[in-house]
């Protein structure tokens, strides 16, 4: 009785595929329209670009760099400029309350 194993080649041509299409890049698109009566009621466009990130950098898409939610040096950036326009406004409201309380009198 011989027991043989079996191996499978579509893993490879799987990782040939994807190393392709990322190396290359690809793009999808497409348009969804909903007409009733020749009245659009709805309209979605697909577009959708699958490559690797050196790629995507060579065609100079680089959104994910400047999005709060993905960089967290972006976040910090705007953190920080929060935290100055609030500083600004305090020190402005602190201004205005001064200007409304006279000062305490000394004895």
């Amino acid at each position: 009785m011989s027991r043989e194993i079996a191996y499978s080649t579509s893993s490879s041509n799987l990782a040939e595929i994807l190393e392709r299409v990322l190396d290359r890049g690809i793009v999808i698109a497409g348009d969804i329209k909903i007409n009733l009566a020749d009245v659009e009621l709805l309209n979605i466009k697909i577009r959708l670009v699958v490559c690797s990130v050196d790629k995507a950098m060579e065609m100079g898409i680089n959104w994910w760099q400047s999005d709060p939610m993905l960089s967290s040096e972006t976040k910090t950036k705007q953190l920080e400029q929060e935290n100055k326009e609030l500083k600004a406004r305090l020190e402005t409201l602190e201004k205005k309350l001064a200007s409304l309380v006279p000062p305490a009198s000394s004895k």
